[in-house]
């Protein structure tokens, strides 16, 4: 099996930018363990602060992966372009956000991509990525 997953704007950041909201721990040290816990899938891990560069990760790989975990951060209130190329793809994506979006500010309660996924998850910190891709692995996304 061969996942992906792509963080959006900003996630670089983690372990340093608002740790009261998304903790302190990096995500690269994270994907680490993803990475050990899930010793049978393919792992790989991108991240870009350009919307561009997101639409371009997910037409290059939206025809030949098993999944996409896809947190476009606050590109999911904004991008249009990054919901269309969800639903331009075949690889099912789930949306992945640390917060509970829900609990923030009212323009984050707006999904411009959940329309084009196959499911949501947010609010479980670091580990809704460890619930994505078990949902991949549990067939649930298909």
């Amino acid at each position: 099996m061969k996942i992906i997953i792509i963080n959006g704007p900003n996630l670089n950041l983690l372990g340093k930018r608002e740790p009261e909201v998304y903790g302190h721990q990096t995500f690269e040290d994270y994907f680490s363990i993803l990475q050990f816990k899930f010793k049978d899938v393919q792992l790989e891990y991108y991240q870009s602060n350009i919307e561009g560069e997101i639409i371009g990760k997910l037409q290059e790989v939206g025809f030949s992966y098993n999944g996409i975990v896809l947190n476009a951060a606050s590109y999911t209130h904004t991008s249009v372009g990054i919901g269309d190329a969800v639903k331009a793809i075949e690889t099912p994506v789930v949306e992945v956000h640390i917060s509970n979006t829900h609990k923030r500010e009212e323009f984050r309660h707006v999904s411009y991509i959940s329309s084009g996924a196959k499911g949501v998850i947010l609010g479980f910190g670091l580990q809704s990525y460890d619930l994505a891709i078990q949902s991949f692995l549990d067939g649930t996304t298909e």
